[in-house]
This record gives structure tokens, sequence and C-alpha cells, in this order.
């Protein structure tokens, strides 16, 4: 079958996009259509905001193409543009099959189901797709055998049918590697500087299972590790494809699995494959020693969620960290010279202006290199979404505001207005300290700071990221 596999236009017009200055690769899409194509199936993958394609020209992309099943994927704030893109398709051709998936309509099927959606993937897509694109290649848009199809949302003569869960994936080396000569791989930027990076997933899964981090219940509480010979074949594939060194790993904890942690050096090592990556680790399971040894073969930049000065409310959202951890953990970056995010996470329900005052101050106490703050923002699927839905403490219903750079809810004790000050509020007490100020005008960063405080974030750190001998 010929499958289309689209990030829907329009979405570069939004204020993520417009803030960020960012042009990310799908991975999720070209592991799906890597299993396809595996599979004997024809695939094209457009990736509407970085090749600039607008809604009108993405329709002419489907005429031309013909397919016989169009793919989608969207987040929380993106979905509405998908919906609008759903709704263009269906005027063109009401009987071509349309497919999403994404942690929203994981989650938000029915509203899905009712924008137009013929079926929708749940969760971890590559052997649901596959299953689902068989099925209708064999038989069609058949209700019965769609029904046999796990991992799925339909609706049939007025019904929503939801099919079994689909086991995860227990043994991801069994993937192919993402198609990437599907991608423009040429065009991807971050704040707007065209760069050749190569983003790449080692594991899935989170056991933690923080209440506003939708990670544990889209990929699953259990963390699956690739093996790390795995892990580094696709690097060295990649790097040496596309003539780059600097790689970003997308998982939520890299650092989780030691054993694998030093796999992957030991592969890196033998191996002489000279790299710069970034990757994200947690306060407990990271110790010195790897910290220093990741340093010394190749990592550039280290990311950790502190969430908060509060031990009460780390405790509340099941973060399961402490502040001494977050503590002792910055003393060793500071000893090593490590380039380290941290992010802080203000306006939970229960919390006071005081409370989001003081994350502000420990996060300037912590003194990472880059400190991220962001509202807490109730992603459907998640325990934070159940909770402010029932406490009715959602204001705004707007899902394009779900970005965290807005407040879209009230808390006991503030207003969504007094949370949007406090974001405001954190970025100077973080970013307009003196030293923090002398230091990048020492290092002719200044107006890159500048930059970061208005958009809220900073973008000398992926310039660090890929110039680790500066």
């Amino acid at each position: 079958m010929r499958v289309l596999l689209a990030v829907p236009p329009g979405i570069d017009k939004m204020e993520i996009y417009k803030v960020l200055g960012l042009k990310a690769p799908p991975l999720g899409l070209a592991w799906i259509a890597a299993v396809l194509e595996r599979a004997g199936h024809e695939v094209k993958i457009i990736d509407s905001p970085t090749e600039g394609i607008d809604l009108g020209t993405f329709i002419n992309e489907v005429k031309a193409w013909s397919p016989d099943i169009v793919g989608l994927t969207a987040l929380t704030p993106t979905i509405y543009k998908a919906y609008d893109t759903v709704k263009a398709i269906k005027e063109y051709d009401k009987d071509l099959p349309i497919m999403m998936g994404g942690p929203h309509v994981s989650f938000m099927y029915e509203e899905a189901l009712n924008n137009g959606v013929d079926v929708v993937v749940r969760g971890e897509g590559e052997y649901t797709t596959l299953d689902l694109i068989n099925t209708i290649e064999k038989i069609g848009m058949s209700k019965d055998a769609l029904k046999e199809v796990n991992g799925i949302v339909f609706s049939s003569g007025g019904e929503v049918i939801r099919t079994r869960d689909r086991p995860p994936i227990r043994n991801l080396d069994e993937l192919p590697f993402p198609a990437r000569h599907l991608l423009p791989m040429d065009k991807y930027t971050i704040f707007g500087k065209p760069i050749r990076i190569i983003h790449v997933m080692a594991s899935r899964g989170c056991p933690y299972g923080c209440s506003f981090c939708s990670t544990s219940y889209y990929w699953g509480r259990l963390i699956r590790y690739r093996s790390a010979k795995n892990v580094v074949d696709e690097i060295e594939e990649a790097v040496n494809k596309y003539n780059t060194n600097t790689v970003v790993f997308t998982d939520d904890e890299f650092t989780l699995g030691k054993r694998f942690v030093y796999d992957f050096l030991r592969e890196l090592r033998e191996r002489k494959l000279d790299i710069n990556f970034s990757c994200g680790s947690r306060v407990d399971t990271i110790d010195r020693r790897m910290m220093s040894d990741l340093l010394n073969h190749g990592c550039t930049a280290l990311y950790f969620g502190v969430e908060s000065a509060s031990q009460d409310t780390i405790n509340r959202i099941g973060k399961r960290i402490t502040i001494e951890q977050a503590i002792k953990v910055f003393e060793w970056v500071h000893e090593l010279k490590v380039n380290a995010v941290a992010s802080f996470v203000i306006g939970f329900p229960w919390e006071t202006i005081d409370d989001m005052k003081r994350t502000a101050k420990f996060a300037a106490k912590l003194n990472p290199s880059y400190a991220q703050f962001t509202v807490a923002t109730p992603y459907p699927g998640t325990p934070l979404y159940y909770q402010a839905v029932n406490e009715n403490l959602i204001e705004d219903w707007n899902w394009e505001h779900y970005t965290t750079l807005r407040a879209v809810m009230r808390g006991y004790r503030f207003t969504r207005q007094q949370a949007d000050k406090m974001l405001q509020y954190a970025y100077r007490v973080f970013y307009l300290r003196a030293g923090f100020l002398a230091k990048e005008l020492l290092s002719g960063k200044l107006s890159m700071v500048i930059t970061a405080i208005k958009n809220s974030i900073v973008p000398w750190f992926i310039d660090r990221l890929m110039k680790r001998n500066e």
C-alpha cells in the first residue's frame, strides 16, 4: 500500500514554533515508516512545518501522490491544525482513510473521531500501524476486521470501538532504524540556525509516573532499553551518512540504566567514534563518576528535571527525588564544569505565590548553565489533567495554549494571570543576575541571553552543545 505519513501543515505559524525556532525531525513517523517499508509498503513522509508547506500545498501533495491511506501525528497544542488537515483531506476525498496517532489522541480519541479521523492509533505506533495497514490492504475498512487490530480506536454505527491494548515492544533492537532518508535532514534548525543533528531514542517508558508528564502513560511504566551496540550502530550509520557528529538523545531518563550507559560508552571508545551528545538524566540516577565518564566521552550537556524548591511538591507530583540530591548533583556539575540545564515547573494547584518565588530563587542557587521554567499544564492522560478536571481548575480549553508557556488553569490560591506573572518573574530572577550577565558578556553571548529572556529559552545552550571545546 501507499502510505502517506505527515506532520500537519500550519504548525510553523504557532506560538510554540515561533518562540523556539525549532524544526526537529518527527522521529516517531520515521520509525513507523521504517517498519512499513520493511514489510514492503511504499511510504512518503511530509514534514510540513520544516518544509514550509501550507494546507493548500499539502492537499496538492496528497492529490499528486495518491496514497491509499494518510497518517497524521499531533501533540496537544498542534491538534487543531491536525483536525483542519483531516477536514481538508475529506473535502478532497471523503473515502480516503485517515489514521492519527500521538499523545493527545491516544487519550482524547473520541474527540479525534468526532473530527473526522477514521482510526486512532493509541500509544506505541510501529506494530499497531503495520497491523492496521496490512488489515486494510487485505480486507479494507471492515469493522469486524478492525476489531482484531490491537491498539486502535474507531467508530462503528455511532459506537466507539476501543480494541485491546497492544503490549509494549519488549525487544526494541528488532525495530529497523528510523527512515531518515524520507526526511529533509538538511533543513532542521534550532533557534533558526541550520544545523545537522541526529536525534536518537535509546529507550522507551518511564517508571516514575510524574503527575504532570505523559511519558509514563503513553510509553508505559516499564523502561525498555535498546542494546548499546544497536544504538551505536544507528549513530555510526547516521553520522557518516549525514556528515555530522552531533547527537541528541530524546530519552527522558538516559542515565537510569547504568549498565546501558557504560556499555554505550565502551562502544564509543572501542569504535573511536568521536561524537558530541546531550542527554536527559535524574539527580537520583547519576553519580559523580558517571557524570565524569559521560563528559570524557563527548557528553556536552545534561538535562535534569528538578521541578521545585519544595520537597512537598516534589513528593506530591511523584518525582521521587530529594532537594538534597539536586544540590549534590549541581555541586558535581560545577566541579566538573559540565553544561547542565535544570527544569522547573511552577503553578501546581496547591502552590502559593511564595512557593513559586522560592523555586525561582532555588534555581538561581543551584546555578545551572541554563534554567527552563514552565507552567504546570494539565495534558490529557496525566493525573494532573484528571485532578484539574475533577476540581474544575481548567479555565482555558483552547488546546493551542497548552504549550507550558502560559497558564491554562488556576490554583487554589492563585489565578492564571498570577501564574503567568510568576513565569516571567522566574526568568528575571535567574537570568538578570549580575554575575550571570557578566559571564555571558565576557563570553560574547549577552545578546543571546537577552533573546532568551524575551522568549523564555536560552539559545546559547544549544550553541554550546555543538561546541564542547569552547
